[in-house]
């Protein structure tokens, strides 16, 4: 069994941006900036935009984020983007998700100029993705799920993927991702799928992001598949993924742990997102 371990290629992709960045401010250039607005006082948000920020200094990514209080209104929060979208010293706009009921999300996300879009939530990037275009902002769960497969040589042709899960964040652009290529056949469940062991059973590759602890058992795989599972779950003051990793694990040929699969390639992405937005003004 491989262990398809994130955290180790994400520290690969995040020294890799480091040296991009030294390198182009060494001639002269200003560093990249993120802008990272937090809505409200979530813990879990809390801990994930703390974490981005840090993952930003650690690559050299100067971060300017805005905490603001619960009962902001959808105008004034659309103002502030506004304004980071004509700044120019500003290269990447992440909103953190979710936002109070109160907010209207998807215009939240239509609102960032989509060229600042590191999170590639934009209904811009999202066609250019589904039409097959290379110039869009990918989103970054998928697009570190991806990579992660290219690092220890999945390969795709040919194969049926699975995936469970019919998210915007997740699910939908995942399969997009995989049908990009052309090379494998898609399906999607989702966690109410009708017998959903006669889809996973069938799967080379599974993608699991449903936030259901343990909803895949060892019965709902194919022995010798690869799985990937994005959920993340606390039970009993512990991590969990969607899928029963300790009985799973047994019958695969590779396998993502949680914590430390595909969570750390998200931030990873999202730092590679706004270094190539960034890039892209000087380069191009």
């Amino acid at each position: 069994m491989i262990l398809l371990d994130g955290k180790v290629l994400a520290q690969k992709i995040k020294e890799d941006i480091k040296k991009n960045i030294e390198n182009l401010v060494s001639k002269g250039y200003r560093p990249p900036t993120l802008s990272v607005i937090l809505v409200g006082d979530n813990p879990a948000s809390q801990i994930y935009v703390n974490k981005k920020i840090k993952d930003c200094q650690e690559v050299g990514i100067n971060s300017k984020p805005f905490f603001l209080p619960r009962d902001i209104t959808q105008l004034e929060l659309e103002e502030l983007i506004g304004s980071l979208n004509g700044d120019d010293e500003v290269d990447g706009i992440l909103v953190q998700l979710p936002l109070p009921s109160h907010i209207n999300t998807l215009e939240v996300i239509e609102y960032i100029n989509p060229k600042k879009d590191v999170d590639g939530f934009h209904p811009e990037n999202v066609g250019k993705l589904a039409t097959g275009r290379d110039d869009g902002i990918l989103p970054c769960t998928p697009y570190g799920i991806m990579r992660l497969l290219q690092e220890y040589n999945i390969d795709t042709f040919g194969k049926d993927v699975v995936i469970v899960g019919a998210s915007n964040i997740v699910g939908k652009p995942m399969a997009l991702l995989f049908l990009k290529d052309e090379k494998s056949t898609v399906t999607i469940c989702h966690k109410n799928t009708r017998d959903l062991k006669s889809h996973t059973s069938k799967a080379d590759i599974l993608v699991v992001a449903t936030g259901v602890p343990h909803l895949i058992k060892a019965d709902m795989v194919k022995k010798g598949a690869v799985v990937v599972d994005v959920g993340i779950n606390r039970i009993d003051g512990k991590i969990v993924g969607d899928v029963d990793f300790e009985n799973v694990k047994e019958k695969v040929y590779a396998i993502t742990p949680v914590p430390g699969g595909v969570g750390p390639m998200t931030v990873a992405m999202l730092l590679q997102n706004t270094f190539d937005i960034y890039k892209r003004k000087f380069t191009s």
